[in-house]
């Protein structure tokens, strides 16, 4: 089989038996359109004359490009290649996978950035209505606290948020999240949530629905479209810098927090693990270094001899 056929029938399996999303699909079809460019280049057209001498002078072209890619870059890329090749032998295309021996670059580990309790409550504030704002100002408010009330009280991915239907929160205290690779997960919501929910519900959705041409989104646009992803971004930006927020702040700082928030607090890294849909708990333990670190600062100004 020619390699580009080969990308094709991969790149249709993540999308309709794993479910990844666009935006993913069209990650590995980039990175994998730079590699059969890079093997016809070398003479190599076909998925039996890849070899893994050949792999590993694809990576080590890509390592030393200029200018010098990220690690993150590096390791993307190879992730996306080492997908096709072991699809190819799962499936009977390929006898021998050649990125076998292929070792991704080492990532520096970086610890995410959580905001203090205060900060999340200074930014929940500043996203609700202004005192004197005008009634379509006031209904964008109303969903703007809903949705950031949201962002944080259930570690939800943005993505995963303006793809709520009005029927996933129609479980009681309980939202249905839909994450990565068409997996659900059900995830608790806290009283201030659901209070922020149920008033943009009854406040604000009708009137913004009435506006567009009928969607079961959660979230609307001021038009009654659905809110998109972007928009999501803008609306937390916004309310950051009105809460008088210097750090950065994104919809994945508020996953970042609550994580963290809850790890604090004394919950089981299983649970969080389940909460925020990570599929080995290995990702969720990177939040218990921050975690750890808070401890350690505690003990270092309490403790009559740790200094």
């Amino acid at each position: 089989m020619r390699i580009e056929r080969a990308v094709e029938v991969y790149l249709r399996h993540v999308t309709i038996e794993r479910g990844l999303s666009a935006h993913t699909v069209e990650a590995y079809r980039r990175d994998l359109a730079g590699y059969t460019g890079w093997l016809a280049e070398h003479g190599a057209a076909e998925v039996a004359e890849v070899t893994p001498a050949l792999v590993a002078d694809f990576a080590a072209d890509r390592a030393g490009a200029e200018p010098r890619p990220a690690a993150t870059s590096l390791a993307r890329m190879q992730s996306s290649v080492r997908g096709l090749h072991r699809f190819l032998v799962r499936e009977g295309i390929a006898g021998d996978d050649p990125t076998e021996a292929l070792r991704p670059p080492k990532l520096p580990q970086r610890l995410p950035k959580a905001l203090t309790i205060a900060q999340v409550e200074s930014l929940l504030e500043a996203s609700g209505p202004a005192p004197g704002s005008d009634v379509a100002a006031e209904l964008v408010a109303i969903r703007d606290r809903a949705l950031v009330e949201l962002l944080y009280a259930t570690g939800a991915r943005v993505s995963e948020l303006v793809q709520l239907d009005v029927d996933d929160l129609a479980h009681g205290d309980v939202l249905r999240v839909r994450g990565k690779g068409a997996k659900e997960r059900i995830v608790p919501v806290g009283s201030y949530a659901r209070a922020a929910t149920d008033a943009y519900l009854t406040r604000a959705r009708p009137e913004l629905a009435r506006r567009g041409t009928g969607t079961p989104r959660l979230f609307l646009g001021a038009r009654g479209a659905p809110l998109s992803r972007q928009s999501a971004w803008a609306v937390l930006q916004s309310a950051a810098e009105r809460a008088g927020i210097e750090a950065h702040v994104s919809p994945h700082t508020l996953r970042h927090s609550f994580a963290t928030h809850l790890l604090q607090g004394g919950a089981d890294v299983r649970v969080v693990q389940e909460l925020l849909g990570h599929s080995s708990v290995a990702t969720t333990q990177i939040y218990t270094h921050v975690s750890v670190d808070a401890l350690r600062d505690v003990y270092i100004t309490s403790h009559p001899r740790a200094r």
